[in-house]
């Protein structure tokens, strides 16, 4: 049982580490520091998608449920709302990169209009 709840932990985790790369520039509009934080943090996300890597929250997942004697997802509220939104059955290379462009692209117009915004 504590492994299937730390499976879920890292789950939401891991779905809050990509809300946060994707939508962190607009955090940053706010708490200035949290810069430093977030720039590594979508920039990692941009690699995994443009090298077609796997996070390591991933592998850990997969480990904690195979700990806890799952061989795959149950139908807990994690498991049916929020893992659909992390691993998308239909996840192809080229979904992959757009995903890592779409990352970039807002993240780019984000900081841009804060330097736009700082300048003025």
């Amino acid at each position: 049982m504590i492994y299937r709840i730390a499976a879920d932990f890292v789950v939401v985790i891991h779905l809050a580490f990509i809300l946060f790369a994707v939508a962190g520039g607009l955090l940053v509009l706010r708490w200035r520091r949290l810069l430093l934080v977030h720039i590594p943090a979508f920039g990692w996300a941009i690699l995994i998608s443009f090298a077609g890597w796997v996070c390591p929250l991933t592998p850990l997942e997969n480990w904690l449920r195979q700990q806890g004697g799952e061989a795959g997802y149950n139908t807990s509220f994690i498991e049916h709302y929020l893992l659909p939104l992390i691993y998308p059955t239909a996840l192809t290379r080229g979904l992959q990169i757009f995903l890592g462009l779409f990352v970039l692209i807002v993240n780019l117009s984000i900081y841009s209009w804060l330097i736009f915004r700082r300048q003025r």
